[in-house]
């Protein structure tokens, strides 16, 4: 290469978090290929420089950041056809979810996604399934949650299933979130057990339910224009380093789970793990939003998740 190349990679969260280190992992990889011939620069949690979370996604697409990582929720008013993903209990275990966003339905995604924004998606770090956290009471039933202010992620389908638990939802940035459990003037939010002890609401909010609710994936993406600047070789070992990097950040976000119940517990918090039973309550209760779902999109997209 002639002339060295930058790339600068960001997120948002500390520069411990599975997701900055998988982005070092891919700066070490390109750095150990390519030598003083790339100059790989990070912003592990751009939140510490007054942004907002969502605000990764602009500086991604206009070229500030080469790639960055953000809940696919975080884009499904520009790709409506996300808000599949946010489906609530799509999927019973891990490994299906996985398979999923590595097969057919990502594959899907990736399209949508790259016909409407000017990225190159590369992979998918997970994000997990989510929780919910609250200040008020224990959660076992929808009708526990009924009434209470919760913090969803930008989603329509996310807001709506809350709705249909009794709650009044939230479209909130995280930074604005953060925010709120801090002054204590919302009741609830919901995320992987990993981001609530990161962003630590669960110093704040004593009553945790493992609802599991929804699997979110976070696209890796990568400004087109600098993408398709780079030789051929660069972009093959980005391609490679990315999907690599998913598979050490998957692992990574396994043990960060159980990692952070054990904070979570520590804390003092009391934990709910669903019986089948109550379990069954809440998939019950959100089944509109499937008939819904029917109505809002299309039939050769839904059938990439089965319900």
């Amino acid at each position: 290469m002639a002339a060295k190349i930058q790339i600068r990679m960001g997120g948002y969260g500390p520069a411990t978090t599975c997701f900055s280190k998988a982005l070092k992992f891919i700066g070490d990889r390109l750095e150990a290929e390519f030598g003083a011939d790339v100059d790989v620069k990070y912003v592990w949690n751009i939140m510490d420089f007054g942004y907002r979370s969502e605000d990764i996604l602009w500086l991604v697409e206009s070229g500030i950041l080469n790639l960055g990582y953000q809940s696919s929720s975080y884009l499904t008013d520009r790709v409506p056809e996300l808000g599949i993903a946010d489906l609530p209990f799509l999927f019973s275990d891990r490994d299906k979810a996985r398979a999923a966003i590595d097969g057919e339905m990502g594959t899907f995604f990736v399209q949508k996604i790259e016909e409407r924004v000017g990225y190159r998606i590369l992979g998918w770090f997970e994000n997990g399934f989510r929780h919910v956290s609250n200040k008020v009471k224990p959660i076992r039933t929808p009708a526990d949650i009924a009434g209470m202010t919760i913090r969803v992620l930008p989603s329509k389908v996310q807001a709506r299933t809350f709705e249909l638990l009794g709650a009044t939802p939230l479209r909130w940035d995280l930074t604005e979130a953060l925010k709120a459990i801090v002054a204590g003037e919302i009741d609830a939010q919901e995320n992987p057990l990993a981001n609530t002890v990161t962003y630590g609401a669960h110093k704040y909010h004593r009553f945790h339910t493992l609802t599991g609710h929804f699997y979110v994936s976070r696209p890796v993406f990568l400004h087109r224009a600098s993408y398709e600047s780079w030789p051929v070789p660069l972009q093959r070992a980005m391609q490679q380093a990315v999907k690599d990097a998913v598979v050490f950040q998957r692992d990574l976000a396994i043990a960060e789970e159980e990692e952070a119940m054990a904070v979570i517990r520590a804390e003092g918090c009391e934990v709910a793990e669903l019986t089948e039973v109550e379990h069954t309550q809440f998939v019950a209760a959100v089944q509109p939003l499937f008939a819904e779902a029917r109505e809002n999109y299309a039939p050769e997209a839904l059938r990439l998740v089965s319900h």
